[in-house]
């Protein structure tokens, strides 16, 4: 899945690496639909003249944008049944991994997250957890201070589970949701925009709001959902932020400790 931001620059690295090797009848490009930004106010930015100010509607789209690209029809002539789904900001995932896929349709779920322990009370990843039997994902800036404290009688976190947005679901089960809207989360981001006077502003603060879906209200509306614990340093090496923590710099002394070297 790509963006109108970045559709063109995708495909032509993979036409310039010969596709890594896979058969390039096997890959699709679509690309994720769009959402409008607007200041704290409401008003809509525009990006350049003429132009609305738009950005990816969040990772809950992906269903969505591939229903819209009219590939359901190619995903059944192919018989695909589970479909696998995962972030590109962490090089140490592991695609289709065949220990996760067999433990989710062995235990007969419609739906898996992989899953790794917190490396403390306050990271922020959201956390897998059941909501009136059901399973839920709860984003790390929803946690109360008693929930993100909260032990049990061995002292582990009782809400210690973070996914690591690695996820498993059926085909079927997909297209009985398909007509339900997911909501939109309304995200603070910094927007570059045009102002009233045709200058181009680049923010370095967050300057308005930006309307994603989340693949966490997907798991929501699943009959259950396995968490399938992993090793955060063999499967966890996010790129958050440019210094520090869950950074480029500590993404790849992770890459490193598991014999890739970039």
């Amino acid at each position: 899945m790509t963006s109108s931001i970045n559709h063109e620059e995708t495909v032509d690295f993979f036409h310039d690496h010969d596709f890594f090797g896979y058969q390039s009848s096997y890959i699709r490009f679509f690309r994720q639909e769009m959402a409008p930004a607007t200041d704290f106010s409401g008003k809509i930015y525009l990006e350049n003249k003429g132009q609305v100010s738009l950005s990816p509607n969040g990772n809950g789209g992906w269903f969505s944008s591939i229903i819209k690209a009219d590939l359901l029809p190619q995903l059944k002539n192919w018989g695909v049944e589970w479909l696998n789904i995962f972030s590109v900001d962490n090089p140490l995932q592991k695609m289709a991994d065949p220990v996760f896929i067999g433990a989710t349709m062995h235990g007969s779920y419609v739906s898996g997250s992989k899953v790794v322990r917190k490396a403390d009370p306050n990271e922020r990843v959201g956390v897998l957890c059941l909501e009136n039997g059901k399973p839920s994902i709860v984003e790390y800036f929803e946690l109360s201070k008693e929930m993100i404290e909260a032990t049990n009688e061995q002292g582990e976190l009782l809400y210690r589970y973070g996914v690591i947005l690695n996820y498993l679901f059926r085909l079927d089960r997909l297209l009985e949701i398909s007509e339900t809207r997911l909501p939109y989360h309304i995200v603070e981001k910094k927007i570059p925009h045009l102002t009233s006077d045709g200058e181009r502003v680049q923010p370095t603060q967050n300057n308005g709001y930006k309307f994603e879906t989340l693949v966490l209200d997907m798991i929501r509306m699943m009959d259950n959902c396995l968490g399938f614990e992993v090793l955060r340093e063999v499967e966890f090496a996010p790129i958050k932020n440019k210094t520090g923590v869950d950074s480029l710099e500590t993404s790849r002394t992770l890459l490193k400790q598991n014999g890739i070297e970039l």
